[in-house]
């Protein structure tokens, strides 16, 4: 068992729990920093973490070129690859036969709600520690802005940790966590919540540069449907979202009813 709230009867009982840290922020983001000094009170802490901003870069794998990973020092290194790079490499490579107990992926500087959970390098960290049957979870805090605090964030999650083994959640479902950025007192409130919906506007800006040639930002301003049970209701309200998640795309009642018929193609 773990000396925490955390209990596994496979443990001894003066075991510690190991966690994982990564992001995509890169090495240096508040988010990740802030985080590890709060988790190290409470578990084994080893940061894995790129060592720039991987943003958008979604679940994608450094297949094309070798990987570096630096010590930083005894519990802190960065790789020069995404997210999922980050969980690939410390769990085969640092971890080796002893798997982390969990894997966090954060805190995120900025919101990862809704239908951009498909672009989140944060999310996709969480997604690979949940294929390799690690329990996981993202953590983000919308309306970020440099110098924003994080300590009250990062307490919040060790709060989570701490009871995480209440929900019951198998491996193969992990935690989404939104905050609302700090507004000088502590995170309590929260709710479980589905995934929002949102749609960008301008997604492709289209701008010519001093020699008179086109070039293209992707993005735009994002517009999101006010649904009740949704992520993005809980943190405009002032509330922590927490969405259990699973990868598993498949859509189980559209399969039962395309099997119960017979086609011909």
């Amino acid at each position: 068992m773990y000396s925490g709230a955390m209990m596994n009867k496979k443990h001894s009982p003066k075991r510690k729990m190991r966690i994982l840290l990564t992001n995509d922020d890169g090495y240096y983001s508040d988010g990740i920093s802030e985080l590890y000094r709060s988790l190290s009170k409470f578990a084994d802490v080893m940061l894995v973490a790129p060592d720039r901003e991987q943003s958008a870069s979604s679940h994608s794998l450094t297949l094309n070129r070798p990987l570096r990973i630096q010590k930083i020092d005894e519990n802190k290194y960065t790789t020069d690859g995404t997210p999922t790079d980050c969980v690939m490499l410390a769990v085969h490579l640092l971890y080796k036969k002893k798997k982390p107990d969990m894997i966090i992926s954060g805190i995120n500087h900025g919101a990862n709600m809704g239908d951009d959970v498909t672009y989140s390098g944060t999310v996709a960290a969480a997604i690979e520690g949940s294929i390799m049957g690690i329990q996981s979870m993202a953590v983000s805090m919308a309306g970020y802005e440099p110098n924003t605090p994080m300590k009250r964030a990062a307490s919040f999650v060790l709060r989570l940790v701490k009871k995480v083994d209440t929900f019951n959640l198998d491996s193969s479902t992990f935690l989404n966590v939104n905050l609302p950025r700090d507004n000088g007192t502590a995170y309590r409130d929260f709710r479980f919540t589905r995934l929002g919906i949102r749609q960008y506007k301008d997604i492709v800006i289209h701008k010519t540069d001093p020699r008179g040639k086109a070039y293209y930002w992707i993005g735009g301003r994002p517009k999101w449907q006010k649904s009740k049970g949704t992520d993005f209701s809980a943190v405009s309200s002032g509330v922590v979202s927490i969405s259990p998640l699973k990868l598993n795309f498949t859509d189980v009642d559209v399969l039962q009813s395309l099997q119960s018929k017979s086609y011909h193609i």
